[in-house]
C-alpha cells in the first residue's frame, strides 16, 4: 500500500500538468488507455482466455465504475487547486471505508482504528484550514472523489481472491478505456509528441500503483489498510514542491506529521495483534498436551 502511495501522487502531478493544456476528460482517457496498453502484453502472455473470464463480473463492473468516477472527479479538482489541497480533501476516503466496512465487508472496526482515522482527518483539517486555497467547485469534486474512492476500495476488498490481481487490474483498464474512448472525441485536442509520452507514463504509473493496491487488499483487511493511505500526502507534497514550487507552511507540516503518525500507529498495533494471535494458539496447544 505504501508503494502505491509513492507512485500514484506522481501520476496525479503529471495529470495536473496535462490538465493545464488539455481537457480533463482527455487526460482521464489517456490514463486508462495507456493503462490498458501497458497491461495487455502481460495479461496475454500469462493467462489463457478462460482464465481472463471474470468470476464476479458484476462486482468487477461496479468497481470499475467507482474508480472511473473517482478519477474524473479527482483530475477535475487538480485542474482547479494545488495537488496537496486536493489530496487533503480526498482523504475522506479512509473515513468512508471505516464507516461502511462492517456493513459491506463484515469486518470488525476496532476502537484504535476509528481513533487513528479521526486523528488523521484532523491532520487533514490543519492543512485545509480557513483561508486556504481551495476553490468551491474544486473542493466539491475532491470530496466527491474521496467518497467514491472509498467505495472503490471496499469493492476491491470484496474481489480479493476471486481473480488474479493482474486480471482484476485489466478489467479496470478495459472499462475505463472503452467508456472514455466513446466520450473523448467530443473534447479532443491533438497532443504534442512530448505530451503524448507523458500521457503514456500516466497509464504506466496508474497500472503499477493500482496493482500494488490490489495486492495489498489480498493480504490485509480494508480497515487496516485505509489509514496507510495517508502516507500519500508525503509524496504529494514533495512532488508539488519539485514541480510547482508549492511548499506547505508550518501548520500544514504539523498536519502531515499527524496524518502519517496515525497510519503508522495503526499498522504497528494491527501487526502486533496478528502476530500475537498465532503465538497464543501455539501456547494453548502446548498446555492442552500437558
Amino acid at each position: 500500500m505504501i508503494g502505491a502511495m509513492i507512485l500514484l501522487p506522481i501520476m496525479d502531478g503529471l495529470a495536473k500538468g496535462l490538465s493545464e493544456r488539455y481537457p480533463v476528460l482527455q487526460v482521464v482517457w489517456a490514463r486508462y488507455l495507456f493503462h490498458l496498453l501497458a497491461m495487455l502484453p502481460v495479461l496475454l502472455s500469462r493467462y489463457r482466455l478462460h482464465e481472463l473470464l471474470p468470476e464476479r463480473a458484476g462486482v468487477q463492473l461496479v468497481r470499475g465504475v467507482f474508480l472511473l468516477g473517482a478519477t474524473a472527479m479527482f483530475f477535475g479538482a487538480l485542474s482547479l487547486m494545488p495537488q496537496a489541497t486536493v489530496l487533503a480533501l480526498f482523504f475522506v476516503s479512509p473515513l468512508v471505508v471505516t464507516v461502511l466496512a462492517p456493513a459491506l465487508l463484515g469486518e470488525r472496526v476496532r476502537p484504535w482504528q476509528v481513533i487513528a482515522v479521526a486523528v488523521g482527518f484532523a491532520g487533514v483539517m490543519l492543512i485545509l484550514r480557513p483561508g486556504g486555497d481551495a476553490s468551491a467547485w474544486g473542493a466539491v469534486m475532491a470530496l466527491t472523489a474521496g467518497v467514491i474512492h472509498g467505495l472503490y476500495l471496499i469493492f476491491t476488498r470484496r474481489l480479493a481472491g476471486s481473480a488474479p490481481p493482474l486480471v482484476t487490474l485489466g478489467y479496470t483498464a478495459v472499462f475505463g478505456a472503452v467508456v472514455m474512448s466513446v466520450i473523448v472525441p467530443f473534447f479532443w485536442v491533438a497532443p504534442s509528441p512530448g505530451d503524448l509520452g507523458i500521457m503514456a507514463l500516466l497509464g504506466v504509473l496508474a497500472a503499477a500503483g493500482h496493482y500494488l493496491i490490489i495486492k495489498a487488499f489480498d493480504h490485509a483487511p480494508a480497515t487496516f489498510l485505509a489509514p496507510l493511505g495517508y502516507t500519500e500526502m508525503v509524496t504529494a507534497v514533495l512532488y508539488g514542491y519539485l514541480a510547482y514550487g508549492h511548499l506547505p507552511d508550518a501548520l500544514a507540516w504539523i498536519g502531515i506529521l499527524v496524518i502519517v503518525s496515525a497510519g503508522v500507529v495503526v499498522s504497528l498495533i494491527e501487526t502486533r495483534r496478528e502476530h500475537r494471535g498465532p503465538l497464543q494458539a501455539f501456547r494453548k496447544a502446548r498446555q492442552g498436551r500437558r
